[in-house]
């Protein structure tokens, strides 16, 4: 057996909290830094910013891009060698090394100095760029790296203006295929090896590497294997080039064009933050966004392509109203199904609820239930396979948000709700972005009620049965909060429009207000404000409180306290 730190995404080489300081001279001022903090951190812990290509503070250090070249100095000894001091016990001078050291693989010690902006190190970086610039192919108006290309961006602010090259750029294989969701442009790989070092260290998934010598070095996979981990599409966004792009987006959409909004993953409980990329109501990729606490810097391939069905030609984007589309707006449907709905007696109403809905959602159909007296309600329990890395084993994003609320009785209803459908006793059945077959009724079963009102994105034996459908909202399309199975309370912002332009929070608030609830609740922070006031844990939170990386809620969830350790597996 062998402790392997390759799965676990938390992993990073930066000093621990409690690292000693010492002092170093940047750039001509002392400051104090953790001992052992690289050069590169360092800039960016000043608000400085050292470029570099193939450090990544999640990978081990390969020092092979040089681009993050500086001068360093040591202070000047006296015979004994002992650094001179001044009267502030700082040394009062450097010794400055000739030759220029990489930042990302200097650790700092007590009086060193750096020069990062000095004349050498500006000049040392223009050599830097134009020897990766010689063989690169100019093809930056094809390349769906542009507007994200690192080397477009420090060509443009450490490069020249023009190239001294005349000779014929060595050309390399094009259009590589390496797995199902990658494809490769050798020619514009610039050999920093951040895939490489992913795939082996992140992943343990060691298929990636580099063959041939000089000009004509290459990336490839190890003989008969493929890059075809769940997790390879996070090489795209860390390739600082064009090289690595995905089949998924490529040639879709510029991503100077895309609108970013902030949110979270909802293909599992944990919730990875990630940034949502959109344009004229259209979604066209996720990117994990950066959060210690929840996904560090990576997302799973199938949370980030799970989006396919907010733009699926079969979706479900006009209301149904006995089973015909209307084409009215919410405000003029509105009556016609609250009376319907309040007909029926509390007793011969069930509803199957989905743990896919926000907190605030959620919150609104309980108070509604119950001010209703609806007492048989249950949510669809799903799970799968976790693996050792990110995805958790709910398959749902929002069990601990539902469990709190009161809304889910985690598939323990499932008979008691099929049995009463069976029985003739309930009429009404409420299918709210679930599929009734779920819990085990069948067509014939659903043919038995009187009333079937359904939400969905997709058509599903629910709704083709339904009596009235409403289209509902995807992930993308909400502005809410879930809680993810470790407790974390996060948000969901809203990147695109849902079809009908009314939000599935603002249908269940106006339900519950037709139907003879409560009323006074007309936005979000007001609905997270009445929640707040009914379950502790929530208290002296609001809405806006929650922020863009959540808050961790106590005594809530399943424990995390062995997430950031490392994990043991066959040597």
């Amino acid at each position: 057996m062998k402790t392997a730190t390759a799965m676990n995404p938390f992993n990073h080489d930066l000093p621990k909290e409690g690292t000693p300081e010492v002092n170093v001279h940047y750039n001509g001022k002392w400051i104090k830094v953790p001992k052992g903090t690289n050069v590169v951190e360092i800039a960016r812990l000043q608000g400085d910013f050292l470029p570099h290509y193939c450090y990544h503070p999640k990978l081990s250090i390969s020092g092979n891009c040089r681009m993050c070249l500086f001068e360093m100095g040591m202070p000047k000894s006296d015979k004994d060698r002992k650094p001179i001091l001044g009267d502030d016990g700082l040394p009062v001078d450097h010794n400055w090394i000739p030759k220029p050291q990489i930042g990302c693989a200097t650790k700092v010690n007590e009086g060193m100095g750096i020069r990062t902006h000095s004349p050498l190190a500006e000049e040392c970086r223009r050599g830097v760029m134009e020897f990766l610039l010689i063989n690169h192919p100019l093809d930056c108006p094809i390349c769906d790296q542009a507007g994200e290309c690192k080397l477009q961006e420090y060509s443009s602010d450490y490069g020249t203006a023009e190239s001294r090259f005349v000779e014929q750029k060595v050309k390399k294989p094009k259009n590589v295929d390496l797995g199902e969701r990658i494809v490769l442009d050798d020619e514009r790989c610039i050999l920093c090896s951040r895939c490489v070092r992913f795939a082996d260290e992140v992943m343990d998934d060691d298929v990636l590497g580099f063959v041939n010598r000089g000009s004509h070095n290459t990336l490839t996979c190890h003989p008969g294997r493929r890059f075809d981990n769940e997790y390879s599409l996070n090489t795209v966004d860390i390739c600082p080039v064009g090289a690595l792009t995905s089949k998924d987006f490529r040639f879709k959409m510029r991503v100077w064009f895309l609108k970013e909004t902030k949110s979270i993953c909802t293909s599992c409980g944990r919730g990875c933050n990630v940034t949502i990329g959109s344009r004229q109501n259209d979604v066209y990729r996720l990117t994990p966004r950066g959060n210690e606490d929840v996904n560090s810097q990576w997302m799973c391939d199938y949370g980030r392509l799970n989006i396919h069905d907010l733009g699926n030609e079969n979706r479900i984007r006009q209301f149904s109203i006995g089973g015909h589309e209307e084409h009215s707006h919410w405000t003029a449907i509105l009556p016609h199904m609250a009376a319907k709905l309040t007909s029926y007696d509390p007793k011969e109403v069930a509803v199957i609820a989905s743990a896919q809905m926000t907190n605030e959602e959620a919150f609104l159909m309980k108070s509604w239930l119950d001010e209703w007296g609806v007492e048989l309600y249950d949510t669809v329990p799903r799970t799968w396979q976790a693996d050792r890395f990110l995805k958790v084993d709910d398959q749902n994003p929002n069990t601990t948000g539902l469990n709190l609320i009161g809304l889910s009785q985690n598939g323990q209803a499932h008979r008691k709700i099929a049995d009463a459908v069976r029985s003739g006793q309930v009429k009404c059945l409420i299918a709210w972005h679930e599929n009734a077959e779920a819990i085990g009724l069948t067509k014939e079963d659903l043919e038995t009620l009187d009333f079937i009102l359904a939400t969905s994105i997709l058509p599903n034996q629910t709704t083709e049965l339904a009596d009235d459908v409403i289209p509902g909202s995807g992930f993308a399309e909400k502005k809410g909060s879930m809680i993810n199975v470790f407790g974390r309370l996060q948000r969901l912002n809203e990147a695109a429009q849902p079809p009908t332009g009314v939000s599935d929070w603002e249908m269940l608030r106006d339900l519950r207000a037709s139907a003879g609830g409560g009323n006074g609740l007309h936005t979000l922070e007001e609905i997270f404000k009445a929640m707040a006031a009914q379950h502790s844990v929530l208290n002296g939170l609001t809405f806006s409180k929650i922020g863009d990386g959540g808050t961790q809620l106590e005594g809530i969830g399943a424990s995390s306290s062995d997430r950031n350790a490392s994990v043991e597996v066959e040597a």
